[in-house]
């Protein structure tokens, strides 16, 4: 929200408009400048900006051709573009001699920025957003070129500094922090600097050679002095070294590898906190971001960061301890409710969760608040009215400084100057803008309070109070008998016995002491939790040996007690899932996942999982094979947990699971694609085309069956095939060379290796490679050729049934299109039906007999419909193979005649496409389409139960008995 822009000057700051008029006609006269007959609008905005800013007016008296050079320029009246601040600074630096010159330069400059700004944001011809951009990007234009210029200077007169190591030239990197960091400078904000070099050395080029470090030294104490000295002109910006390690009593420059050991061994919360806005504001960027990217580990911690909660609730309690001592009600940044409550807030989301949340690596806060919202760590309206609080804040904050340009956050005491700041705000008098003010403030007050809110405090005593005497066995066990079954456990001496086991067992009794607090301050909470769930003893069954799992590990236990929602979300999604209790137990960091309900059961689509798991691994040392393999199985554990929880919570129908499920899948082997291809290309070079060429990934991953079908479960393994196209017989381009043929098998051993190596968070997935040309016999990776001719001339019709679900999952755009060809060609092959009917009937026989329920002849039998016996949804007759068989004979036996047939691979669209071209009817493509997805469904529930995929005999009976009798009417027989 924007401040309104009253028309009318109140009787009150008459005086100051008077005194603006007066003094500007006074400075035209005395300084012998024409008047600049402006129209009467452009003299009245003037003359309103003078009276609302005592600055624009000194600077207007002062120089009054610098403001009439600048209306005239039209800056007043439009946004500056990227770049242009810089540029102006450039060109006036262009006959910059000395560092007298420098200085007088950047401050002229500043002073004529500044009127501008403050012009633009008090006429309200600029938004919030672009008074902080224009601030901040004069800031690093005079922080930049000044010190580029001082460092010509010195290389001069020391010589040029080099890498004892790389012997490159060394340039200084200059972080900014705080807000400047963040684009959020205010009008007079201090600029909190870091200065930091690559490399120690030394310099060359100079009689007498200076150690880097103390080059950089003398060079940054000047570009200090250039900035902050003040002079008659003014300063450009105060700087404050404060940030930087040890702080004041610290070198004022540090190298690379000196940084990077502080803050790995040293570094304090405090300092992750500020470290979140770091940014590179001059000197060497690419050096720069080089540094950050190592710096990134220490603010954002790879995993869930709860270990940073004491002390972000310690550095609140300072924050409100402040608030309490010193008299700052007036303040409206460091007082109750203030500017930097705001700010805390998002920072704490940030520190705790953007380790493993992406999104949350940013500087702006409020793109950070929209995150919060987007990604359901705060409701939209929470973060609304944070955000039109924080405008006001700041909208607030600007007019005080626009006053006088000092660094003041302080309200005016007197009437007068309550007046303008109210004017300027866009109210009628001080008191409506106080009390809009302090509604403000009151929110922020209330939000901040609600941040990581201390568990014990008073309001939180009572939770769980009632099952402490349970927990440590206080009362006799008659008494804790009747408590637990007057709870609702429906067996209350075994309830006792699950507590009791946990409580006594090793790994409770091997926990150190802070371990211990945790789990007794966590037991009372989750009992008392547990038993509002319907089922308390499927509660205990499944979460206790998820609670002795990370009985070792107490930051869980820390994380749950923290976050009531989080406990909330195991205890039900364990009840309704053993796969999932499991699936906890077995990889406690997948508990991280469920502290956001928003993105626990909104998985992302295909897009954004390929885009974050490519930034996950971006950050991760290409040589690193071990930490690229767990990165990628926690990813798929986590985001394969999102999808299970979505479909318990029925946010996610059944296509939609197999979807994100198929999604996750290519995601994962798209990435495993490219790290393995990077890896062999640095072992053994480029492999050969057969022009002679060097081949560019030349080499495809065909998906067949339910991954190529779209249609994976949460258990399902990944049949895979091999393609390369490339000179089998020409050697690699690299030290270690190798043939075509054996780089490509080569490579999909390695692709292989890391799909299914066992690390400690697991395998990727299972892998099955029976489907490529002539089987377990075969060649790993097969060449584009070889392959066509095997489909072509000795495939078996099962081997084209196979075919049909088979597509390209990642790799060369140019062989997925001859893959493509090779595919319809094959199955839009004219074949005889008969033999057709008898090969495929054949082939769903010897499945059915060597898979099927036995004691039901796979379906057949008279008893496949008793209750007594189980009906197997995938294998026996009437089941969901059935409807696939009868799916790829209909493809076989019409695709000569409808190629469209073979667009798909899935069966839902297939059975569109054959209703569409009506070979079958509508009614059976309706009830095969359902049938085939109320046994998915089905099958879906029991994995989620850690069951079979088996049901009673008398289930589905409708279903089977049409699914059975098209199968005859298309033909097909049951041997």
């Amino acid at each position: 929200m924007t401040p309104l822009l009253l028309d009318t000057i109140p009787s009150n700051l008459l005086f100051l408009q008077q005194k603006a008029q007066r003094e500007w006609a006074h400075a035209l006269e005395e300084q012998q400048v024409a008047n600049p007959l402006w129209p009467d609008s452009r003299y009245q905005a003037f003359i309103r900006v003078c009276t609302l800013s005592d600055f624009v007016l000194s600077q207007a008296i002062r120089d009054p051709q610098m403001l009439i050079d600048l209306v005239s320029s039209g800056q007043l009246d439009r946004t500056l573009v990227p770049g242009e601040i810089r540029y102006q600074l450039s060109e006036r630096l262009t006959d910059c001699n000395d560092e007298a010159s420098l200085l007088l330069h950047l401050r002229q400059f500043r002073n004529r920025q500044q009127v501008r700004i403050i012009w633009r944001d008090l006429i309200r011809q600029a938004e919030l957003s672009e008074t902080c951009r224009d601030l901040s990007a004069m800031a690093d234009a005079c922080t930049d070129l000044a010190y580029h210029w001082l460092y010509q200077q010195h290389c001069q007169l020391f010589g040029t500094p080099i890498g004892r190591y790389s012997k490159h030239a060394q340039q200084l990197v200059i972080l900014g922090m705080g807000k400047l960091g963040a684009y959020e400078l205010n009008l007079s904000s201090d600029v909190d600097l870091i200065f930091t070099y690559p490399e120690a050395g030394e310099t060359e080029g100079a009689k007498r050679s200076l150690d880097n470090q103390e080059f950089f030294t003398r060079l940054g104490q000047k570009l200090i002095k250039a900035l902050d000295t003040i002079t008659v002109d003014g300063f450009a910006f105060r700087v404050d070294m404060r940030l930087r390690p040890y702080g004041s009593s610290g070198p004022l420059v540090f190298s690379f590898n000196a940084i990077e050991q502080y803050y790995q061994n040293q570094g304090r919360d405090w300092e992750r906190y500020a470290m979140i806005k770091a940014r590179v504001v001059a000197g060497d960027q690419n050096a720069g971001a080089s540094l950050l990217r190592i710096l990134r580990p220490f603010v954002y911690r790879r995993y869930l960061d709860f270990s940073a909660i004491e002390a972000l609730r310690s550095m609140k309690q300072l924050i409100q301890q402040e608030v309490r001592r010193k008299d700052m009600d007036d303040n409206i940044k460091l007082g109750s409710g203030g500017i930097r409550e705001v700010e805390f807030i998002a920072q704490a989301f940030q520190l705790i969760h953007g380790g493993r949340d992406l999104s949350l690596q940013q500087r702006p806060l409020l793109n950070i608040l929209d995150t919060l919202a987007a990604q359901g760590y705060m409701p939209s309206a929470d973060v609304t009215e944070l955000k039109d609080a924080y405008r006001f804040l700041r909208y607030t904050e600007h007019a005080l400084q626009a006053v006088a340009d000092l660094q003041t956050q302080s309200l005016p005491d007197t009437a007068h100057e309550q007046a303008r700041l109210a004017f300027m705000m866009g109210f009628n008098d001080w008191e409506t803008f106080f009390g809009q003010l302090m509604y403000w403030r009151k929110r922020i007050e209330y939000h901040f309070r609600d941040v990581i809110a201390d568990p014990d405090e008073e309001e939180y005593d009572c939770i769980g109070g009632e099952w402490l005497p349970v927990w440590e066995d206080s009362i006799a066990v008659e008494s804790i008998y009747q408590q637990l079954s007057e709870a609702g456990y429906q067996d209350s001496q075994a309830a006792w016995q699950r507590i009791v086991q946990l409580r006594e067992g090793t790994q409770v009794r091997a926990m150190q002491r802070l371990g211990r607090e945790r789990l007794d301050a966590f037991m009372p909470r989750f009992l008392s939790q547990a038993v509002e769930h319907e089922n308390p003893d499927l509660v205990l069954e499944r979460v206790l040996p998820l609670i002795e799992a990370v009985a070792r590990r107490s930051a869980y236990l820390v994380l749950l007690t923290e976050n009531p929602g989080a406990l909330l979300r195991v205890i039900s999604l364990c009840a309704a899932s053993p796969w999932i209790a499991e699936q906890l137990t077995r990889f406690p960091a997948l508990l991280d996942e469920l502290l956001n309900e928003g993105r626990l059961y909104r998985p992302p689509l295909a897009p954004e999982l390929t885009a974050e798991l490519r930034e996950q691994l971006l950050r991760i040392p290409e040589e690193d094979v071990e930490q690229q393999m767990n990165a990628l199985r926690h990813f798929k554990l986590a985001h394969r947990l999102r999808v299970a929880a979505s479909e318990i919570a029925g946010t996610l129908p059944l296509m939609k699971v197999s979807d994100y499920l198929t999604w996750l899948a290519e995601a994962i082997l798209e990435q495993v694609l490219h790290l393995v291809w990077n890896e062999m290309v640095r072992k053994h070079g480029l492999p050969q085309r057969l022009d002679g060429s060097p081949s560019e990934l030349d080499f495809v991953v065909v998906g067949y069956g339910k991954l190529g079908g779209i249609e994976l479960g949460h258990g399902s393994d990944l049949d895979l095939v091999f393609i390369f196209d490339c000179d089998p017989l020409a050697e690699t381009d690299g030290l270690r060379p190798v043939d075509g043929a054996q780089f490509y098998t080569r490579m999909g051993q390695r692709i292989i290796s890391m799909l299914t190596t066992r690390t400690t968070a697991g395998g990727l997935y299972d892998v099955d490679m029976r489907l490529r040309p002539s089987g377990d016999s075969g060649l790993l990776a097969t060449s584009l050729s070889a392959f066509a001719r095997y489909q072509e001339e000795q495939a078996w019709t099962w081997e084209h049934q196979a075919l049909i679900r088979a597509r390209v999952l990642v790799g060369s755009p140019v062989i997925t299109e001859q893959f493509n060809q090779v595919r319809l060609s094959v199955l839009g092959r004219q074949r005889s039906l008969p033999i057709l009917q008898a090969e495929v009937s054949e082939m769903r026989a010897k499945m059915r007999h060597n898979h099927g329920t036995q004691t039901t002849l796979g379906g057949l039998g008279q008893n496949a419909f008793n209750s007594d016996v189980i009906f197997d949804l995938k294998q026996d007759a009437g089941g969901i193979v059935d409807i696939e068989f009868m799916v790829q004979y209909a493809v076989l036996a019409w695709s000569w005649q409808y190629p469209q047939l073979v667009t798909y691979t899935d069966n839902i669209r297939i059975l569109d496409g054959l209703g569409a071209e009506s070979l079958l009817s509508a009614d059976h493509v309706r009830m095969l389409q359902e049938a085939y997805k109320a046994y998915r469904a089905a099958a879906h529930r029991l994995a989620l139960q850690k069951q079979q995929g088996v049901v009673d005999g008398n289930l589905f009976t409708n279903e089977r008995h049409a699914v059975m009798n098209v199968w005859q009417e298309l033909g097909l027989s049951y041997l």
